[in-house]
């Protein structure tokens, strides 16, 4: 049964509703380690790594928007390796002068609701496209789109405890505990 412009499309079930779910979870603690933070705070180095607060946000949404440009184009939205996409790909990981920690947050809500429509409406999760060539990735390998999906989620999950340590340096704010 198709959806009307009346009738809201079936609910995601299944394999589909736990990606949905699981990435959702860890969209939530990474922006919930921002929250009531002023953009001065969320664009200090607290450690010894350049990461910073919006700084992981604004990669977070890069990356998962480049992901799924993948998904939707092949490899070619991924970028190169050369010395320019390079630096661009560093720069995702500041957050600059004019960008505000609002502006951030927005953007990757943005973000993450395009993918969570496109897990909700791609005919197949086992779809693939092959990966760029680049040293991090075997030669000739495919990701399907489940594969992207849980590489996404495991970038976020991995990046909302980076979140934890550089809330915590910063105010003594803990995520959880």
């Amino acid at each position: 049964m198709t959806s009307s412009p009346t009738t809201p499309p079936a609910a995601p079930t299944g394999e589909r509703a736990d990606l949905l779910e699981s990435l959702g979870r860890h969209r939530w603690f990474l922006t919930y380690t921002v929250q009531g933070l002023t953009d001065e705070q969320a664009a200090q180095r607290p450690t010894a790594s350049e990461l910073t607060l919006g700084g992981l946000i604004k990669h977070v949404a890069v990356t998962e928007r480049q992901w799924i440009e993948f998904l939707l184009h092949g490899p070619s939205a991924m970028g190169g390796t050369d010395e320019a996409s390079m630096a661009d790909w560093a720069d995702a990981f500041r957050m600059t002068d004019g960008e505000t920690l609002a502006e951030l947050l927005d953007r990757y809500r943005e973000v993450a609701e395009r993918t969570d429509d496109l897990v909700r409406t791609l005919p197949d999760l086992d779809t693939s496209q092959p990966l760029p060539e680049a040293p991090w990735f075997p030669p000739g390998a495919r990701w399907s789109a489940r594969r992207v999906l849980l590489h996404v989620m495991a970038e976020t999950a991995q990046h909302a405890g980076h979140a934890d340590i550089l809330r915590e340096t910063i105010d003594g704010q803990k995520t959880m505990g």
